[in-house]
């Protein structure tokens, strides 16, 4: 039996589409921008950033989308390097219903296990988002 090539185009198509949403619902801008951004390099990067990691890894019904964002701020700040997307998913976990000090509180947790350097790098990422975001605490003078 031959697959039916018009069905597995609409079921693609599908797959996207769903993963746009959970992508949108959880990145918001930041998550389109990152997929507009490789459409004209890699389209097909693009599709599998939404289809899949989002579409169907996201979405699994194991994990809460805070819980999946406290585990992928820890994996991108172990991995170190990733600082773009560290900033997407800043957002992500304030969009998701984390607050600073529970992202900041996890970001300090991690520095125990893969080093200073990565956490302090991190940290650095949420402050600016935070920053941008109108989300940093106020300086205090002393008089």
């Amino acid at each position: 039996m031959n697959p039916n090539p018009v069905n597995e185009a609409r079921a693609r198509q599908e797959r996207f589409a769903h993963g746009m949403e959970v992508l949108t619902r959880v990145d918001g801008e930041a998550g389109r921008r990152v997929i507009d951004a490789l459409a004209d390099i890699s389209p097909e990067l693009g599709h599998q950033v939404a289809a899949w990691a989002f579409g169907e890894m996201y979405d699994r019904p194991g994990l809460g989308p805070r819980d999946r964002q406290l585990v992928t701020l820890g994996i991108l700040t172990a991995l170190g390097g990733c600082e773009p997307q560290l900033e997407v998913h800043v957002n992500a976990a304030l969009n998701v219903g984390l607050g600073p000090q529970e992202i900041v509180e996890a970001l300090l947790h991690s520095a125990v296990y893969c080093g200073m350097p990565k956490a302090l790098n991190a940290t650095l990422v949420a402050k600016k988002v935070f920053g941008e975001r109108g989300l940093l605490p106020r300086p205090t003078e002393d008089r």
